[in-house]
């Protein structure tokens, strides 16, 4: 992974974060906010302005693809290097709710 990805992408914002879990099911914009309100309750609503922004530099540096257009929607997939990225965030987040709990790595 490109030190400027790492540098970019991690830590990763909520909306970030997001969409990239979303985009494991290939999705249009309006969906992954629907994904995202719903696996939330409410709590996490990602503005047009910021999906779409989001959506266009996550293609741009690669972590997302087009996949196709219907209905004049553009239908996006994680990519390898969006899974990668992922799971270092998944794998950074599960740390911090073990650290949370009491639970730390040995420094062996």
């Amino acid at each position: 992974m490109k030190e400027r990805i790492r540098r970019v992408y991690i830590p990763m914002t909520e909306t970030g974060f997001y969409i990239l879990f979303c985009l494991r099911d290939e999705m249009h914009g309006y969906n992954i906010g629907q994904r995202v309100r719903q696996m939330t309750g409410g709590d996490v609503t990602i503005s047009p302005g910021t999906m779409y922004g989001t959506l266009s530099k996550m293609e741009k540096d690669g972590l997302i693809r087009f996949i196709r257009e219907e209905e004049k929607r553009k239908l996006y997939r994680i990519t390898e290097l969006g899974r990668e990225v992922l799971d270092i965030e998944l794998q950074r987040i599960e740390r911090l709710y073990k650290n949370s709990r009491g639970e730390y790595k040995d420094e062996r």
